[in-house]
């Protein structure tokens, strides 16, 4: 079960649900795949909406891999994502903001 006041996000792909979590591990992973020289460029282009497809995609991908999840970025592109691409791009944003907003 995700626990958002650990920055978990839930996330339903081919009928079956998953936890994610941007540990350090999938922070770093989620640096050096995106070639942003900060995190901090990440969550300015989802807060202004001008993330794109793949930003999505590695989020996603970082996310579940911090998340106990073995599969890749292929895996993840060919799956069925519950709530398609909104519901991709909404948990992304979610992972985002919960990593970086202390819980109230």
């Amino acid at each position: 079960m995700a626990n958002p006041y650990t920055g978990d996000v839930r996330l339903v792909i081919d009928g079956q649900a998953h936890v994610l979590r941007l540990s350090l591990g999938a922070l770093a992973e989620l640096e050096a795949g995106l070639g942003e020289d900060t995190l901090l460029a990440l969550v300015e282009r989802f807060e202004g909406g001008q993330f794109r497809a793949r930003d999505v995609l590695a989020l996603l991908v970082a996310g579940l891999r911090g998340g106990g999840w073995q599969g890749g970025a292929d895996d993840l592109a060919h799956a069925e994502i519950a709530g398609g691409i909104q519901g991709a791009a909404q948990a992304a944003a979610a992972l985002l903001a919960r990593a970086f907003t202390p819980p109230a």
